[in-house]
């Protein structure tokens, strides 16, 4: 039997796990013993995290559903971090690709582009700003 102490939110738990031996044809029990603090006997797995660009590689934010032909869309922050730069303004027209704003996440640089040709009907943010994960950024029509 070995003890582990894991720390999950800043809430401090005392684990204790037994080895066993390796059964593949066996399903593995999902019990957890009470040791006097509490313990977690089968936590959710998080969703698996998107691969950051490489340095000097462009950052793309594709839309939750692709909108219809004419509807445009709104970039979102893909993680949070701060504006470093916005490269458009209201009524620039734009590419596919063109980048719409620089914004600094984990001490990197990531472009965030156009995944769709249109007019900039709205910019949301201004340099310096800090967003979070989600958080529209600029309007395309």
């Amino acid at each position: 039997m070995k003890t582990f102490k894991v720390t999950v939110d800043n809430q401090i738990y005392t684990v204790k796990v037994e080895e066993i031996a390796d059964n593949s044809n066996q399903e593995p029990e999902k019990t957890a013993k009470n040791t006097g603090s509490p313990a977690v006997a089968e936590s959710p797995r998080p969703a698996p995290a998107k691969e950051a660009p490489a340095a000097g590689q462009k950052q793309e934010e594709t839309p939750e559903a692709a909108p219809a032909a004419g509807q445009g869309y709104t970039l979102k922050a893909p993680m949070p971090g701060s504006v470093l730069e916005v490269k458009v303004s209201e009524g620039d027209s734009v590419k596919d690709g063109d980048v719409l704003l620089v914004l600094e996440a984990m001490k990197m640089e990531n472009e965030l582009s156009a995944s769709q040709p249109g007019t900039v009907s709205r910019v949301m943010v201004k340099k310096g700003d800090s967003v979070n994960s989600g958080d529209p950024l600029v309007v395309l029509t």
